[in-house]
């Protein structure tokens, strides 16, 4: 008895051993797997996330060409072409705010239309009509858009820059952040929160339009809610209700898609509705609202004093008047350089400022081994230093520095210097406008920033900025506009006014919300699958009495639920991956002149690190790509890089034979930028455009770049897409041929 007791004794014993030792095992396999995703989900955000900056760079970039060109060019250069005169400007309305909605009223709305109609003033059943219309996929009509537009223009001059709540009794106030376009996850919203009332009053902080498909829908319900209770619905503006930002991001082509009658009344309406809206939000005196963030020369008693509605858009410098400065050239010697050809560590001809001797520089412009910002994500491991290769028009001094940064010029491998950003109270060294011409240099003195200049550089700050870990103040160069403000500079503004919580939105976070600075600032951001589906929850928060923020996450998905987390990471990444070989496809001549510099042995490999090098020194992207190697490039037997294999998923969409090699390439990158400039072109929004206007964009679009384009190619460029020769030109038929292709899309497509 007492051995065979012995025996079984030990026989659980083992089992049991046997038993630890394969909970630990698949404990340790679990962690690495889910560290792996963990991995994999960090990367596929940065990557999207940078390429996302990368594009608003772009933006500013190209506005402050169109900003220039608006202010400067046809002055200094009198056979400069004439549109310059009506780009970017507001065309000047003739009526007056009552013949306007008189010529509204007369607009017919046919007896076929099925939608919902309003009256004014609003009442709720106009809201719930408004509602289940959109369930439905039914449009509001032209007529009454604009009507709601002129009544929220009306309401809106009423209503002061800041705007002041005091949380109701035994009630809580709903703050959301971005929508851009969402209108599912708006739908949640006041599915699982209720809808706007005197009982369920809420603040929206701005960015309701751009990037997604219903951007239409989403304003016309928060303006008719703010008509219908304007002491319980605050909307602040963001950087997107911008008419230039909307050129790029969606808002204007929606709009003229879906409203191709009265389309253009509408765009110029829902840009002074825009530039209406309030820019900061006030509750209890303890807690301030904006969208972007602060700088340390945010100054809330001076914002509230400003006139909000001449800054139209906070991508344009205040008009600022050429006679009252005193114009003095110098010739430099000889031709410009080609952007291709210059050496690392020029300068250009340009003074360095102190931004760019001083101070640190952003990660896009790191090059003399200064600290890194915040956002560098990758430590230097991988990255290269690249000279600052594209030629663009400078104004020096019309940006603000480590305070009240306004557009800065971020992006390392396609622009010649960084743009330095100076404060409005501290002119630039030189005092001078410095704008490089094709053979000459002049120089305009810049006098001191006028008042609605300093107006235009505080309104930038609160819609552009972004918090940083680092204290002080610097130039938010990620993005390309508005500071990076640390915690101390967060301290000092509430302190100052008495505050304790700064909410802003402007960046997505994956769970909806984060906070930083001690607590003392929440980033909000409402639109789920932002990135992709599944790439990021929603959220918005409820405020009491208290002041205690109680958070609120969803996801709006018909398909998420049925994936695994592996096959949403899977998709995610997909996603991200594809995006990063658009753009090496897109600077194919760039890489391959770096990548066969260090192969010297003409073997077609290179080194792993060489790669990265290379990589990042011309893309600028700050990506792990070490990590992503695996997904862009094919290692040879001895453990070297493939670099050609970096292109060889990837092809155009339908080559134009007229279009040479280098000129196609121009367009693959700059792809939209010539569809921004194209539909500025494009005055009645047709897809249109006569030949003449298109060797004038061509004008445009190679002054931006600085790259020559021989008049004689663009002709018979545009006379080869002219297909049905009545001398007008299908430009998104053109730019069409110019989209990168998968190749293994294109297989599965075929095959499908």
């Amino acid at each position: 008895m007492g051995c065979g007791t012995s025996v079984t004794t030990d026989n659980k014993g083992r089992r049991l051993t046997t038993a630890m030792k394969a909970a630990i095992l698949i404990q340790r396999w679990y962690r690495r797997y889910i560290a792996r995703l963990e991995m994999r989900q960090r990367y596929t955000w940065n990557i999207f996330q940078s390429i996302e900056y990368a594009g608003e760079q772009d933006q500013l970039q190209l506005s402050s060409f169109f900003s220039f060109m608006l202010d400067n060019f046809t002055q200094l250069n009198e056979n400069g072409p004439d549109l310059i005169s009506h780009l970017l400007d507001p065309v000047v309305d003739p009526w007056s705010d009552r013949e306007r909605q008189t010529k509204y009223e007369q607009i017919t709305v046919p007896e076929s239309y099925s939608g919902p109609h309003l009256t004014f003033p609003l009442t709720v059943s106009h809201t719930n009509a408004l509602l289940s219309a959109f369930k439905e996929q039914q449009p509001l009509h032209g007529r009454y858009m604009l009507q709601l537009l002129h009544q929220t223009k009306k309401l809106l001059k009423q209503m002061p820059n800041v705007i002041h709540l005091s949380t109701p009794y035994a009630k809580e106030i709903t703050i959301c952040g971005d929508l851009h376009g969402r209108l599912d996850d708006l739908l949640l919203i006041f599915y699982k929160n209720g809808l706007p009332s005197a009982e369920t009053p809420y603040v929206f902080n701005g960015d309701f339009v751009d990037r997604g498909k219903k951007s239409v829908e989403i304003i016309i319900l928060l303006f008719a809610y703010l008509l219908l209770y304007p002491d319980h619905m605050t909307l602040n503006r963001g950087n997107h209700e911008d008419h230039i930002m909307n050129l790029r991001y969606g808002f204007t082509k929606e709009v003229m898609q879906k409203y191709k009658t009265h389309g253009r009344d509408i765009l110029l309406l829902v840009q002074d509705v825009f530039s209406l809206l309030p820019i900061a939000t006030v509750i209890d005196n303890k807690v301030l609202i904006v969208h972007g963030g602060i700088s340390d020369m945010t100054d809330l008693d001076f914002l509230s004093s400003i006139e909000r509605h001449k800054v139209k858009s906070a991508l344009r410098l205040p008009r600022r008047s050429l006679n009252h400065l005193e114009v003095t050239g110098s010739s430099r010697q000889g031709q410009p350089e080609s952007p291709r050809c210059r050496s690392r560590g020029q300068d250009h001809g340009q003074p360095e400022s102190p931004r760019c001797r001083g101070q640190p520089e952003s990660p896009r412009c790191r090059c003399r081994g200064q600290p890194e910002s915040p956002r560098c994500r990758s430590k230097g491991q991988d990255h290269g230093k690249t000279p600052k290769k594209r030629r663009h028009l400078t104004r020096q001094g019309s940006c603000s520095s480590s305070s009240s940064s306004s557009l800065c010029s971020p992006r390392g491998s396609s622009r010649l210097t960084p743009r330095c950003c100076l404060s409005p109270s501290m002119p630039s060294p030189t005092d001078a406008l410095q704008v490089p011409f094709l053979d000459s240099f002049t120089a305009l003195p810049v006098r001191q920033p006028p008042r609605e200049e300093l107006e235009w550089k505080q309104v930038v700050d609160l819609l552009w900025s972004d918090p940083k870990s680092q204290p002080g103040c610097s130039p938010n160069t990620f993005r390309g506009g508005g500071s990076y403000f640390g915690p101390d500079v967060t301290s000092r503004l509430l302190e100052r006014h008495g505050m304790s919580l700064l909410i802003r939105s402007h960046e997505c976070k994956q769970e909806g919300y984060e906070l930083c600075h001690d607590g003392q600032v929440i980033t909000i951001f409402s639109a789920s699958n932002y990135y992709e589906e599944g790439s990021n929850r929603g959220a918005y928060i409820k405020l009491g009495r208290e002041l205690v923020p109680r958070f609120f996450q969803y996801q709006v998905s018909r398909n998420t639920r049925k994936l695994t987390l592996t096959q949403r990471v899977n998709v995610a990444e997909g996603s991200a991956v594809r995006a990063v070989q658009e753009k090496l496809f897109a600077h194919r001549s760039e890489l391959m002149a770096a990548f066969q510099h260090y192969d010297t042995s003409n073997s077609g490999c290179i080194s792993v690190s060489e790669w990265a090098l290379v990589v990042e020194s011309v893309l600028r992207l700050d990506l792990p790509w070490r990590t992503l190697r695996p997904r862009l490039a094919r290692l040879a037997p001895d453990g070297s890089i493939d670099y050609q294999s970096c292109f060889e998923d990837m092809g155009p969409g339908q080559p134009i034979p007229q279009v040479t090699p280098n000129l196609a390439e121009t367009l693959y990158r700059y792809r939209t930028d010539l569809e921004i400039i194209f539909n500025i072109m494009d005055k009645d929004h047709s897809g249109q455009i006569s030949i003449e206007e298109f060797r004038q964009t061509w004008r445009l679009f190679s002054a931006h770049l600085g790259v020559e384009v021989d008049d004689r190619a663009i002709d018979e460029l545009a006379k080869s897409i002219d297909f049905n020769k009545d001398g007008s030109i299908d430009f998104n038929e053109f730019l069409e041929a110019f989209r990168v292709v998968h190749k293994l899309d294109v297989k599965d497509q075929q095959q499908g």
